[in-house]
């Protein structure tokens, strides 16, 4: 089982003068439930290198038992800091594609070209595609079969608007998940703000939020076995 990780390569949020990137336990947490689970896996991203990290999702009120042992693991910090180029992949060599999330994908994978025609293909190939957080958000201009959005008809969660509002970056965001999930067509539900979520609609999982990052992993190991 060959498992791909796509992450962010943007790190501005908006024209606020701050940083943004990937959150650490959106990618921790399903990392080390793929690795238990015995899956290969290889980390993507679309410049290549060192992905940014959203350094909020490294303070002490952000961390977790997975995001602490990602910190101390000096493989997966090495994996971490040479990710591969994005254009350079092909889904042929996987089983599945899994995004975290954090702000960074809203403005970068959501419009990055290669992502778009790699989860295309993913499905396609009748393969898995999974999304926690704002990461469902790289949905945004992915087609299905049909020439109709993928998500259209289907069940499916990310970071709700609320949440969102909570975050204080409503107005900074080039578009909201929930917003954007719904206007496709999506059958979009969430839990209380905070709280995990998962919709699994055939070849595709979400979560909603950092605390849905385990078990979208978890759901998205329940299609590939």
């Amino acid at each position: 089982m060959k498992i791909l990780i796509v992450l962010t390569s943007h790190d501005r949020l908006g024209d606020t003068g701050e940083r943004t990137g990937f959150w650490l336990e959106e990618l921790a947490a399903p990392y080390y439930a793929f690795i238990a689970a015995g899956a290969e896996l290889v980390l993507a991203s679309p410049k290549g290198g060192q992905p940014p990290l959203d350094r909020k999702s490294s303070q002490a009120e952000a961390q977790t038992a997975a995001t602490r042992r990602f910190e101390a693991d000096s493989f997966a910090l090495q994996a971490l800091a040479t990710t591969r180029r994005l254009a350079e992949v092909s889904i042929a060599a996987f089983d599945a594609v899994f995004y975290p999330g954090g702000h960074g994908p809203l403005w970068d994978l959501a419009e990055d070209p290669h992502s778009i025609a790699l989860i295309e293909s993913a499905i396609r190939a009748g393969k898995m595609v999974g999304a926690v957080c704002h990461a469902p958000g790289v949905l945004r201009h992915v087609k299905g079969a049909d020439g109709q959005p993928l998500v259209a008809g289907r069940a499916v969660t990310g970071f709700s608007n609320s949440e969102e509002s909570a975050v204080g970056l409503s107005q900074v965001v080039p578009f909201r998940v929930e917003d954007m999930l719904k206007a496709n067509g999506g059958k979009y539900s969430k839990a209380a703000d905070w709280q995990p979520h998962v919709e699994v609609a055939g070849q595709l999982v979400t979560g909603q939020n950092p605390a849905s990052s385990e078990p979208a992993a978890q759901a998205l190991l329940a299609l590939l076995a």
